[in-house]
């Protein structure tokens, strides 16, 4: 009695041998009792080795959609690609019947005998009437978000952010005839004041009629990229970590300390991304800036005085009388349209990276 019994090679008798699970290392027995039949060894002695892996399929699901995915993505380079080609055959029969400088020269007339038309003009009025928009879009913008992600109720920035959804659903030619009917009298009153208080600005220079002005137009243009910059803003806002909001307000900030230390810095790269979008959807607005601009021809800095013209506004309103020619010459600033909105969109995806490669290395 109190003996020990002997133990065997079999794990159902007793003798004196220790079992070979004994000799391996600890926690190698577990793992060869838990592990597939399929995994060991051929002898059943081994830890693993003499199974073969699984195959993966030669053709499965997730091999089709990596192809699908690289076909959408050729498929967006080929199209901006057969763009670029289409709209440079159409133009260059037309800037070599061109007899003026095509950068320089600010009139339009391209249906003459002697074609005459340059894109200065144009480009101008379209980068100061989208710039003039966003300056005044994105400080409203920003404060609606804020407001509708860190102060109003649940409820109502739910209900309130669904409104200023809505009005990107507006069709742009309402916009136009709203701006060109309603809007324009409180606009041309103000540019009446302005002048009179400011007239010694360049601005706000000028002897009139005013009206139909950049002013009007910018108006317009920052009204209808308004919920575009709003609705992104306020989701990047909300994506904010609150574990960030919390750790300002634990160490006494203010809400508005809170939101520029925490909230705003997190959202800069969205904010931006929302700003381009926005600049890009005032760049290639044409009715409502077609029905509001006084459509002349000329470099001016001057914004509430009748004039100013854009490159989709003139293609909207040149094309129906154009010949051959004009149609090339529309064509032609339509390319450079499409160069200066390309131009916007690397650049911003260009200052999102290098922000965001930033943010990344600081963590």
């Amino acid at each position: 009695m109190g003996e020990t019994p002997h133990r065997s090679a079999d794990a159902g008798t007793g003798g004196t041998r220790v079992t070979q699970s004994h000799e391996w290392p600890a926690g190698a027995s577990a793992r060869v009792a838990e592990a597939p039949v399929s995994t060991r060894s051929p002898g059943g002695t081994g830890l693993g080795g003499g199974g073969a892996l699984a195959r993966s399929r030669k053709f499965g699901a997730e091999r089709a959609f990596r192809g699908l995915t690289l076909a959408a993505g050729t498929a967006v380079l080929v199209i901006i690609a057969a763009i670029a080609i289409f709209l440079v055959a159409k133009a260059v029969p037309a800037l070599r019947a061109n007899t003026e400088n095509f950068w320089s020269y600010e009139g339009w007339s391209p249906n003459d005998t002697q074609p005459k038309f340059g894109i200065g003009a144009l480009a101008f009025g379209t980068v100061l009437s989208s710039a003039l928009a966003l300056l005044i879009a994105v400080p409203v913008a920003l404060g609606i978000a804020l407001y509708l992600s860190h102060y109003a109720p649940r409820r109502l920035g739910t209900a309130l952010g669904f409104l200023v959804d809505l009005l990107a659903a507006v069709p742009s030619v309402v916009f136009g005839l709203w701006g060109r009917d309603v809007f324009s009298s409180p606009v041309r009153d103000f540019s009446i004041w302005l002048n009179q208080h400011f007239g010694w600005i360049p601005l706000f220079g000028g002897d009139g009629p005013f009206g139909a002005s950049v002013m009007l137009g910018a108006l317009v243009l920052a009204i209808m990229v308004l919920p575009i910059i709003t609705s992104l803003s306020r989701e990047v806002f909300l994506q904010t970590p609150t574990a960030n909001e919390e750790a300002a307000l634990a160490l006494g900030a203010t809400r508005w300390e809170m939101l520029r230390t925490a909230v705003l810095p997190y959202g800069r790269p969205g904010i931006i991304a929302a700003m381009m979008l926005g600049l890009g959807r005032a760049l290639g607005e044409t009715i409502a800036l077609a029905l509001t601009l006084g459509i002349t021809f000329g470099i001016s800095f001057n914004l509430i005085q009748n004039g100013g013209n854009t490159i989709a506004a003139n293609i909207a309103n040149a094309f129906g009388e154009a010949n051959e020619t004009g149609r090339g010459a529309l064509i032609a600033s339509g390319l450079v349209l499409f160069t200066i909105t390309l131009i916007v969109n690397i650049t911003a995806r260009a200052i999102i990276y290098r922000r965001r490669e930033f943010t990344e290395s600081a963590a």
